[in-house]
Formats: C-alpha cells, sequence, structure tokens
C-alpha cells in the first residue's frame, strides 16, 4: 500500500521536467514523396505511410526531393548508382553517361546549411538518390551487382552530420526501429536546442543527468564512458569534451535496446521507491517487470505504475529522466515494444 503523498507543489514534477523536449517540435527531413507529392520518376508519389502521418503530429515535416532540386523533371528517366562500392556515381540508368553525383552532393549540403535545427531524416527504400542502405548498385556493363550501397544524397547526409538520425519509411514498420529513431530524434533536438547557447561543464553534467537511464536502456558500455569523460577534471576544452560527449550518447542510442536492459533500468529505478512501497505493491511492480521481460505486457504497462508512483513520491533524479517519457505518450510507441 501506498503510505505517503507529496505535497501538490511536488505532484506535477515528473511530467513538467521530463517533458522538456515539449516547448518546440523537432524538425525532421522526410522524402516528398513520402508525403504524398508526385515528385517521382513515372509523376506518382510513394503509398502513404502510417506511420510517417502520425509522426506528423509531432514532429515538424520538411519535404525533399533531391532528383527535382537538381533540375530534373517530372516524369524523368530513372538514375543508378554505378561503379566500385564507395566509390560509386548517380548515373542516368538507360546510358550511363550523364552523371549527377556532384549536383545531388552539393544539394544535400545546402539542406544541411539552410536547416541546422534539423535533427532527423526519413529516407526513401531502395532509391539510388535517398536510399538508406541496401540500394542496388550496377557494374560499367550495367549489369546489377549487390544490393550494398546508400543513395547519393543519403550518404552525403550521413558523411556532413554522422550522428543525424536516419531511417528509411520501410523500416519504420518495424516497432523497434521506430521507437529507436523517434528516441534518437528528440534526443538529439533537445541537444540542439541546449548546445544553441552557452554550454559549461556543469550545463553538460545536468543535461546528461536527464539521459543516464535512457541510455543505460540502450548501452551500458557508453554509459560509463560517458561517466568517466565528465568526471575528468583535466579536460580543458569544452568544446572538446561536449562533442565527445553528444558523439558518446547519439552513437549509445543508436543501439537497440532490449527487454533484458529496460528491466534492469525499471529495477535500478523501482529501488528509489523501496521506503515507500509496502509488500503488495512492490510485487506487483516486480510481476509487471517480470512479465515484460517474458514478453507477456509491453514496456508502457511498468512504466505507467512506475509514473503513479513518482506522481505520489517524490524522487528528483528520478523526476529528471527523460526515460519515464522521451517523447510525447501520444505517439503510443511503448505499447508495442
Amino acid at each position: 500500500m501506498i503510505h505517503r503523498a507529496l505535497s501538490d507543489v511536488n505532484i506535477s514534477n515528473l511530467m513538467r521536467n521530463v517533458a522538456m523536449y515539449q516547448k518546440k517540435n523537432p524538425t525532421i527531413g522526410v522524402g516528398a514523396c513520402l508525403v504524398g507529392s508526385k515528385v517521382r520518376y513515372n509523376g506518382e508519389s510513394k503509398r502513404k505511410n502510417q506511420h510517417i502521418e502520425r509522426l506528423s503530429g509531432h514532429l515538424n515535416l520538411q519535404a525533399f526531393c533531391p532528383e527535382i532540386a537538381i533540375g530534373m523533371g517530372v516524369p524523368r528517366e530513372t538514375v543508378r548508382l554505378v561503379g566500385d562500392l564507395g566509390a560509386e556515381r548517380l548515373m542516368d540508368s538507360a546510358t550511363q553517361s550523364l552523371d549527377y553525383t556532384d549536383p545531388m552532393r552539393d544539394y544535400a549540403r545546402s539542406v544541411m546549411e539552410k536547416n541546422p535545427e534539423m535533427a532527423g531524416y526519413i529516407l526513401v527504400k531502395g532509391s539510388p538518390s535517398c536510399g538508406f542502405e541496401r540500394v542496388k548498385r550496377y557494374n560499367d556493363k550495367g549489369n546489377a551487382v549487390l544490393n550494398d550501397s546508400v543513395g547519393t544524397f543519403a550518404a552525403e547526409l550521413r558523411r556532413l552530420d554522422p550522428l543525424l538520425p536516419c531511417e528509411e519509411d520501410g523500416r519504420l514498420n518495424d516497432a523497434g526501429l521506430r521507437e529507436n529513431f523517434v528516441n534518437r530524434v528528440f534526443a538529439y533536438h533537445q541537444w540542439k536546442e541546449f548546445s544553441a547557447g552557452s554550454v559549461d561543464h556543469h550545463g553538460l553534467i545536468e543535461f546528461w543527468s536527464h539521459y543516464k537511464y535512457l541510455l543505460m536502456s540502450h548501452h551500458v558500455p557508453t554509459y560509463k564512458e560517458i561517466g568517466r569523460l565528465l568526471s575528468d577534471s583535466s579536460v580543458t576544452s569544452i568544446h572538446k569534451t561536449a562533442k565527445q560527449f553528444i558523439t558518446l550518447l547519439m552513437t549509445g542510442l543508436g543501439h537497440m535496446a532490449t527487454r533484458k536492459s529496460h528491466c534492469n533500468v525499471l529495477q535500478h529505478i523501482q529501488g528509489y521507491l523501496k521506503r515507500y512501497l509496502g509488500p503488495a505493491d512492490k510485487s506487483e511492480m516486480n510481476t509487471l517487470i517480470t512479465q515484460y521481460r517474458q514478453g507477456q505486457i509491453p514496456l508502457v504497462v511498468p512504466i505507467t505504475l512506475l509514473r503513479h508512483y513518482f506522481r505520489l513520491y517524490n524522487s528528483g533524479y528520478i523526476d529528471r529522466q527523460v526515460y519515464m517519457q522521451p517523447y510525447p505518450e501520444q505517439l503510443a510507441l511503448r505499447n508495442l515494444i
């Protein structure tokens, strides 16, 4: 049973503190053909993706069509990637004599320069321009070699900002990949908001304090590495430290969280309630964590009970944890993992 409640002043702390990202929706890029624009080579758009439509209520979608942007018309001849892996050129499919590689790379640079707030990108499956992975590659004779390449525009985005969360439309159908992408988008957005101002060591540690359990749920070794980085008082350049920090954070969040790793975090967080919960409440919490680990219930169930308890009992540290609500709950992403 619950024995003691907080004052009304503290009841709303959890939602107020972990919802810091809600001040402004993140901006992400998206292929124009994925949001209904008829800009494909055949004058059509792609079939609407329900997951992109759902995200549009909580993310600012900036639509781009690189092929149109570099002067190719609608309809138009198709293009393909030609050459050795890592040295591909974006050529016309008909003759493999027209090279669009440099204009495409220039356009990618323009997109990044004009949209510094961009916190993610949804790319187009299989596209020689915008494909995220497994794009078909051809040899000089026009024969297909392997599906092992990355679209020219997508590759340049990743080169310019290796930390930018990128995913393609087809992979968003996987609940785990979709949740991981959104997780990273909101984290990168919050970092860009934070780092736009003056960053000092104290502020960096404060930012990190919000993300500790979220990163722990994804990759414990990186969690420990960040701890060592920020505890090193011999580092004199805050710019260097901040760059190392966000690189570690985004790389760590790129690892897929598992039921086992989530359970580890849930148990850690439950520990902050040990003084307040009676035997029956502790047993219920442990049962839900076990059921989640065994795949019987989704993550949202134990998280919801924990959030209920922390509305009643204060833990300033847990109140600051983005893990408890890393993105708007209306997205319902934790209902499926």
